[in-house]
């Protein structure tokens, strides 16, 4: 088994640092071992300060970022709680999903896929669904490359006895996000993208008033392996010492370890930044080719471009994959055929990789 080696400008997993991957190669020890829990320890305060929060119950789920969402989901629902999901991409769409199969009633705001919601159509929906109890929302759209503004978001889910859940899969570590300033009760992310760690675990992070609704639930949490009730007691302890759940990725703890301590090293600011500039330099030279956006307003992190008229989206993916061993994703749902999506992320978002690119892609569609 001898993988080639890509260099990963997709929609994730996005390429990791040979710090990180040593750091999986080291010694692998029991999940219960006081030299592993300090290490955990480390991690769950390693991304407290990543999503900028004091949040005690923040810690990495087994599982991919969609294991975040489902932990997420299944705390916080109860059959027959109403919700609202904002739906403007596949991942609002599968948020609703995971909602109904909680025995949710979702009622589903929409907008056309690359746009995002404004602040008083989401104002109107919660004023039209007085009993809603979540209000879930993607801030980065993997799909489309929307970046949805949620800075404001929870003086209105507040105001209405909601709490706010936020998708933050492909933005965490990678553009601004406040937990505690911008008042996000549940969040979740994935190690695999702006973290630049290989994928496997996912990060969440939950608030005062989820902790209040997950201790007044009436009924028990539809996933044996996702209750948080018994997770926090592995994680944090709690009054009584740690209690085994399951056996934890101890390897990937390590190697999230490593990722958040370069992500800490660059600190957070100097990140977003890099990201921000890194966006810009290919945003100017994909529109010199004469390539288009398709979101109104971009991610830094993932950039969804339309497939020129004329150009092959299969050939030219497969061309720039064979030929420069480089993979940038191909569109989603209705814009499958339509669209590229180029990931700069983490290790990734470099002007090395970003000037390779250009060229390898202007080189191919010239042709």
């Amino acid at each position: 088994m001898h993988p080639h080696e890509r260099l990963l400008l997709g929609p994730g997993p996005s390429p990791v640092s040979q710090r990180v991957l040593r750091a999986l190669g080291a010694p692998t020890l029991g999940h219960l071992d006081p030299q592993y829990l300090q290490i955990m320890d480390q991690v769950c305060a390693q991304l407290r300060q990543v999503f900028r929060t004091a949040n005690p119950l923040t810690f990495p789920v087994s599982g991919t970022g969609m294991a975040g969402m489902e932990c997420v989901a299944v705390n916080l629902v109860e059959p027959g709680d109403e919700v609202i999901v904002c739906v403007n991409g596949v991942f609002g769409l599968r948020m609703k999903d995971v909602m109904e199969r909680c025995g949710a009633v979702v009622h589903a705001l929409e907008c056309p896929w690359g746009e995002t919601f404004p602040r008083e159509q989401i104002a109107a929906a919660l004023a039209a669904h007085p009993r809603a109890k979540v209000l879930g929302i993607v801030q980065a759209e993997t799909s489309t490359g929307a970046h949805q503004p949620i800075e404001d978001l929870s003086a209105l889910t507040r105001a209405h006895g909601a709490l706010l859940v936020v998708d933050a899969v492909t933005s965490l570590g990678g553009h601004e996000l406040r937990v505690d300033d911008w008042g996000i009760d549940a969040i979740y992310s994935g190690t695999q993208k702006c973290l630049s760690c290989p994928p496997g675990l996912s990060p969440v992070s939950f608030g005062p008033r989820s902790i209040a609704r997950m201790d007044a639930r009436k009924t028990k949490v539809q996933s044996w392996y996702l209750d948080v009730s018994m997770l926090r007691k592995y994680y944090t302890g709690g009054g009584g010492g740690r209690v085994y759940h399951h056996t934890a990725p101890i390897n990937m703890t390590y190697a999230l370890h490593e990722a958040l301590a370069i992500v800490l090293e660059e600190g957070l600011d100097a990140r977003v930044a890099r990201h921000a500039a890194m966006h810009q330099r290919l945003r100017s030279g994909l529109e010199t080719l004469g390539l288009k956006y398709i979101p109104s307003r971009s991610l830094h992190t993932l950039n969804c471009i339309r497939v020129p008229d004329g150009a092959d989206d299969a050939g030219v993916r497969l061309r720039l994959l064979e030929e420069y061993g480089i993979e940038i994703g191909a569109g989603l749902g209705p814009m499958a055929g339509k669209a590229w999506r180029i990931g700069l992320m983490g290790h990734g978002a470099t002007v090395r990789n970003v000037d390779l690119v250009l060229a390898a892609l202007g080189t191919i569609l010239r042709r």
